[in-house]
């Protein structure tokens, strides 16, 4: 009996198609979302067959504690519920797994992203490996404290990826299901689940465009704390270490090394003498050192998933 629980409840519904263009599957988790669901899958669906293009909409109810798969259920939509609660990325995981197609859309079931910006960015996804719906708009609703803590995440993502990055953790994105494979590894459970995705694709030169969107007030409570802030930091340094840790392991040893050759002037100008200097130097090559070896491993690593 536990064998069977842990397997995904799948409602399906039939393919929507119109030819000419590439059909797409939509995925949208969903955990104790059961006032907002309906609405935003209603906008959805009414969006994509003004425009005409073929799809597939995917709910993956995360385990919820309300009424979110009665809502989802008398929906026309293949429901995916899952037995517990997993987190954001596994449940974005189990639609992607259900999803019949290659192209696939990503949007929150809350009502924050618009769901008419959908069209516009597949238009763009024969162009980019990925199109974020990035939240740059003039209507922007975000917490206080939350603007801070994007800044600061933004800034320390490009800084140690070389690019520019408006929004780094959107949930509203647009790409492909071979480029998710190639990262599924990699990719968390949790809230995670799109930082890793969008600092993954633009460490190994895919491209990325930020298509610019709304972002509305939600409906209901965010699952997001403050104290998420520190498990993002941390996930970023541990990304780009792992596909670039030239990118973190040369600023540093430049650091130390700074530090050392500056102790080293002042203490000859003061003809007095310290171990200070010479072990932030040997600190700084030490580092340099254990970065070239990183970076040897992650260029294997490439290698190993080139076909």
């Amino acid at each position: 009996m536990a064998m069977r629980a842990a397997v995904p409840e799948i409602t399906a519904r039939p393919l929507l198609s119109v030819s000419g263009r590439t059909p797409v599957s939509i995925i949208i988790p969903a955990y104790n979302e059961e006032a907002s669901v309906a609405a935003q899958v209603r906008r959805i669906q009414s969006v994509m067959e003004k425009h005409g293009w073929p799809y597939e909409l995917i709910v993956v109810d995360d385990g919820s504690t309300d009424r979110t798969w009665e809502a989802i259920r008398h929906l026309d939509v293949r429901g995916v519920r899952l037995a517990k609660n997993r987190g954001y990325g596994a449940a974005l995981k189990a639609g992607i797994a259900a999803a019949e197609n290659e192209l696939l859309a990503m949007i929150d079931a809350d009502g924050t992203y618009p769901a008419e910006a959908i069209p516009q960015m597949l238009a763009r996804a024969n162009e980019y490996d990925m199109v974020v719906g990035a939240r740059t708009s003039k209507n922007v609703h975000t917490s206080l404290w939350r603007q801070p803590a994007r800044w600061l995440l933004r800034c320390v993502a490009g800084m140690l990826t070389g690019q520019h990055i408006p929004d780094l953790n959107s949930g509203l994105r647009v790409l492909r299901k071979a480029v998710v494979r190639e990262f599924w590894h990699l990719l968390p459970a949790g809230f995670s689940f799109t930082t890793t995705i969008t600092l993954a694709m633009l460490c190994n030169q895919y491209s990325v465009y930020y298509h610019p969107v709304d972002y509305y007030k939600r409906t209901g409570k965010s699952k997001i704390r403050p104290g998420h802030l520190w498990d993002f930091l941390l996930l970023i340094l541990r990304t780009v270490v792992f596909f670039r840790p030239l990118r973190v392991f040369l600023p540093l040893g430049g650091i130390l090394f700074s530090a050392g050759l500056a102790k080293l002037l002042t203490d000859l100008y003061r003809q007095s003498s310290s171990e200070v200097a010479a072990l932030s130097i040997l600190a700084a090559v030490i580092v340099w050192a254990v970065g070239l070896l990183a970076d040897q491993i992650a260029r294997l690593g490439v290698l190993s998933r080139s076909p």
